[in-house]
């Protein structure tokens, strides 16, 4: 049985103004370091083979906090963990899209990566990930939209409800191929 760990990257400066940040490659802020090294500390207790992260500063910064807290020598960058491209819309608050592009700014052409993209190089990865690491324990560390366009194809029965929490964990064991999700947008090592 392989076990599968997404984690969201710690917070930047960034989220905390409301700035599209795409494939933008900004660093975690202090809270972010805070985060990330709480979540390595929960995370002390449990067994961990490897960690992959996206090769985006504040999914990697993330990603190697909570490796040196594990002692897991085996940490791993793939740009096809990288967040969802927000092409012309990276760097811009909801309220500077609205006014540059009105509100229906979504349905415009701006450059924007389109889901069946991400989809198919986020599955590419993962088919990748278990035929390489059947078997191991796995910490993955990305981004919030990149991993929510993986769940809606890794476990479609999933309801997502919220946005995925900086230094959240989703865990799921997988089984002849068969995804069970054992825990969703857990934050317990903030609180």
């Amino acid at each position: 049985m392989t076990r599968i760990a997404l984690i969201r990257h710690g917070s930047t400066a960034w989220n905390k103004e409301g700035r599209m940040q795409g494939s933008t490659d900004i660093p975690l802020d202090a809270e972010g370091i805070l985060q990330a090294r709480k979540l390595g500390l929960r995370l002390s207790d449990e067994h961990w083979d490897l960690v992959y992260s996206s090769h985006l500063s504040r999914a990697r910064q993330t990603g190697e906090i909570i490796a040196a807290h594990l002692k897991i020598d085996n940490f791993f960058q793939d740009e096809r963990l990288r967040e969802v491209s927000g092409g012309q819309t990276e760097g811009t608050s909801e309220e500077e899209r609205i006014v540059k592009w009105g509100p229906d700014w979504r349905q415009l052409e701006l450059g924007m990566e389109t889901e069946a993209a991400v989809c198919d190089r986020g599955l590419a990865f993962i088919d990748d990930l278990l035929e390489a690491h059947a078997g191991k324990h796995i910490l993955i560390v990305s981004h919030g939209s990149f991993i929510r366009h993986l769940l809606r194809k890794l476990a479609p029965s999933l309801t997502i409800t919220e946005h995925l929490k900086n230094t959240s964990v989703t865990r799921f064991t997988i089984k002849d191929n068969l995804w069970d999700c054992e825990l969703y947008n857990c934050t317990k090592h903030l609180v």
